[in-house]
């Protein structure tokens, strides 16, 4: 072969060789920029207060900062659409709550398709709802409250966190259990809820316990029951709907990571064992513990299965409990 054409063709092997290399590093130095974490909630909500505390970590061990988002409104679909609607590569992702479960039923028409638009990559925490009340209403054991109710069918209010919200389904599983008749009352977010309860302007709210724990404990609202299977850690003296006299009223309220659907297989894996690993740091679970919100992962493929039957159960209590669809 002519010399010429021999290096010519040994720079074409080379270069060829040298592509895939290329890729490969590119993908291996994910993240090379920021990532933006989106919070379909407002600042001051359990879901961003859990979103910030991981993402702190993400920041430190990726060597990129996450960057959190609030895009609060319509019950979360405003950021879940924001997600959805982004480039899959990694560096839009979202931290939501069990309310992503929730919309499909409560919506009638979504800028989105819950099922097939995001890539479930792990459950950050499992959080109890506390329901709440102020003092002024001389109200201080789940039976008093019942009694209440029901002395007076249809006069009592609740608060929740968006129509559909994860609250606001709480709050009518827990109706229908306890067969009374309470008004829901949406607001845009935790924060603006618990004013309201406690100014006594709404009557009650289960509230995740992080944005109402410094109220409880300086009394500035009492605490009933918890909405969860099992007694929170950081309420342990607070009895469960169920143990209150309430049977069948049990709600589990999560927080979750997710990526637009077609991100890489091997971004998602990553951004998974990264979040399990900040969960196991001394910082993570002192955090958690203070917020009253137990760790909890899944592998993303189990992950989506769960969010999946979700879907499907909130289906049947969203229909259960005569909730008007939302256009």
């Amino acid at each position: 072969m002519h010399p010429t054409r021999r290096a010519f063709s040994l720079a074409l092997a080379s270069l060829c060789l040298a592509a895939p290399i290329a890729a490969l590093a590119q993908g291996g130095a994910y993240p090379s920029r920021p990532v933006k974490v989106i919070v379909p909630f407002p600042a001051g909500s359990t879901t961003d207060i859990i979103a910030r505390a991981i993402t702190d970590k993400l920041g430190q061990s990726m060597g990129q900062p996450f960057v959190v988002e609030n895009r609060g409104g319509a019950s979360g679909t405003v950021g879940q659409a924001a997600v959805a609607q982004s480039a899959p590569d990694g560096y839009t992702i979202m931290v939501h709550s069990s309310s992503h479960t929730v919309s499909p039923s409560t919506f009638a028409k979504l800028p989105f398709d819950t099922l097939t638009d995001f890539a479930p990559i792990t459950p950050i925490s499992s959080t109890p709802n506390v329901l709440v009340m102020s003092p002024s209403k001389n109200i201080r054991t789940l039976q008093e409250l019942l009694a209440a109710a029901r002395a007076k069918p249809g006069s009592m209010n609740f608060a929740s966190a968006g129509q559909g919200s994860a609250t606001h389904l709480n709050a009518e599983k827990f109706k229908m259990a306890a067969k009374i008749e309470a008004t829901n009352i949406p607001f845009k977010g935790s924060a603006e809820a618990v004013n309201e309860v406690m100014a006594g302007r709404v009557d009650y709210y289960f509230s995740p316990i992080a944005p109402v724990i410094g109220q409880i404990r300086a009394g500035q609202l009492v605490p009933l029951a918890v909405g969860s299977p099992k007694r929170a850690s950081a309420l342990p003296d607070v009895p469960t709907t169920a143990e209150a006299g309430v049977p069948g009223s049990e709600f589990n309220f999560w927080i979750g990571m997710f990526a637009p659907a077609k991100t890489p297989r091997e971004i998602v894996n990553r951004l998974h064992s990264e979040v399990v690993k900040a969960l196991d740091t001394p910082e993570v679970k002192e955090r958690f513990r203070t917020l009253g919100a137990d760790a909890w992962t899944l592998p993303p493929e189990q992950f989506d299965t769960y969010v999946r039957d979700e879907i499907k159960s909130n289906a049947q209590l969203v229909k259960a409990a005569g909730l008007a669809v939302q256009n």
